[in-house]
This record gives C-alpha cells, structure tokens and sequence, in this order.
C-alpha cells in the first residue's frame, strides 16, 4: 500500500463531504492517504460502511471537543465513542477547546470528562488490540491534553498527533520530548508562531494535514487537497531550508502501517 501513496493527508474531515466515496475514490488514482478525522460516532460508522472499498482512507473514531462542549454529544454519544475507541486502530478527531468560544465551566469539565474516557479506553485498548493512532485538537489546552494523555498512559501505548499544534513553546518542547507528532497545515505556515513551531519538529515527526474542506455537507475534490499538500510542502521546504516530501512520506506510511 506505501508504495501507491506518494502524499498523505493526516488530518482530513472526509466525512463532511458530500461526495466523500468519489473524493476517495479520486484520491488513490492520484495516490493520496487520507487519514479521515470524524467529530461523533455516527460519522465514523457511516465511513467505515461508505469506504469499504477505499484501501487508502484510514477513518478515525471521533468525538470533537466542540461537539462535546455544545451538548451535541450527549452521554450516550460518549459512551459510544469510548467503546469503539477501545477497538479501532485509529481515533480522532479528540481533545480539548478551551478557547473563548467555549469558555464556561461546565463546557470544560464535559470536555475534560469525555477525553479522559477516550484516552483511558485508547491505552486499555492498545494493550489489547495493538497500539493506536490518536489525532488530537488541543486548542488553549496542550498542557491538559499532554496531562491526560500521561495520566491514561497514551503517551506509552499510542501514537500520540497534535493537530494544526497552537500551544506555548514550552508546551510544544514538552510534546516533542513525549514523542508526540505534530501535523502541519498551510494554515499553520500563514502565521509567525506556526512558521516558527514547522521549523522546530524534529523531521522524523512531521506530518502534513489540510482540515479540509472548510465547512460540513460541500461538495469536495481530491485534487483540492492535493494542491493544499503541495502548497505545505513547498512553504517547509522554504522554512526548514529543504525538501521534507519523502520524510513525511515515510512517517505518515509507518504511523498508518501501509
């Protein structure tokens, strides 16, 4: 399978486009990897019964903090997501928004409940199953996250992602010294702090994501993520002062064990 995959998408929301089996389908005639982030149980149920038949799409078991933070996903969604978190090789997107937008108490302690669920079921789970691939949203959050991870033992059974990484520096240091990888969007490149941060991930745990598309049930194109990729590959190769194409390759092809 590596060896038809000359890009990966490691952070992709398949799932919220509308035409995702084409977009699939699409993408490995141009040997793109898409590792399909979900936000709810439900979402990855339905991929994991649309794709079938796509051998270069990983989907992840999700439960997005804002989906949590909202009320969206209830208990049961949560119990949901922590049972087939337990079982499934891949889980994202996860973690934790405290940002302003979900700044109130009870906001947090739903998110931080929810992701110590999922983070205890991913490394009870690893011991079971093998060891997962966890994709992590940790906005205003790095430390919590970093904290549940250790306390679950993530950090020693899982392959642990940041997602478009916005912590400090220190928390970013802290990440890296985990063992933690970092995915990296053009997004991220448009800013100082994200230039700088793609500068300072050590080569061998670099990936490149899109986060696309930018909103639910649009209709997509693989070449659209396709160009993104590109794009980022050329803004780090400008920023790190050489071509990291085949590294992330290999990183992403060994992460998704193709």
């Amino acid at each position: 399978m590596s060896g038809s995959c000359e890009l990966f998408d490691m952070h992709c929301h398949l799932g919220f486009m509308h035409n995702a089996s084409q977009v699939a389908r699409d993408a490995h005639a141009l040997g793109l990897g898409i590792f399909a982030n979900t936000v709810v149980p439900r979402e990855y149920t339905f991929l994991q019964k649309e794709l079938t038949d796509a051998p270069n799409v990983w989907a992840g078991v999700g439960l997005h903090p804002w989906w949590v933070a909202d009320g969206r996903a209830d208990m049961d969604v949560i119990e949901k997501a922590e049972l087939l978190a337990f079982e499934a090789p891949y889980v994202g997107e996860v973690g934790l928004d405290f940002s302003p937008a979900h700044a109130d108490p009870a906001s947090f302690a739903r998110q931080r409940c929810a992701f110590e669920k999922i983070a205890r079921a991913c490394s009870e789970g690893a011991e079971e199953h093998g060891r997962k691939v966890i994709s992590i949203h940790s906005v205003r959050s790095a430390s919590a996250v970093l904290d549940t991870l250790e306390l679950a033992g993530c950090l020693e059974y899982c392959r642990c992602i940041f997602h478009w990484f916005s912590g400090t520096s220190d928390e970013l240091h802290r990440a890296v010294k985990a063992g933690c990888w970092f995915s990296v969007n053009e997004m991220m490149l448009a800013t100082r702090r994200g230039r700088e941060y793609a500068r300072q991930v050590p080569e061998n745990r670099l990936l490149i994501e899109t986060d696309l598309p930018p909103g639910e049930g649009v209709v997509y194109a693989a070449r659209e993520i396709v160009d993104s990729i590109e794009r980022t590959l050329a803004g780090l190769h400008e920023i790190r002062g050489k071509d990291v194409r085949d590294g992330v390759r290999q990183n992403s092809a060994a992460l998704l064990g193709c």
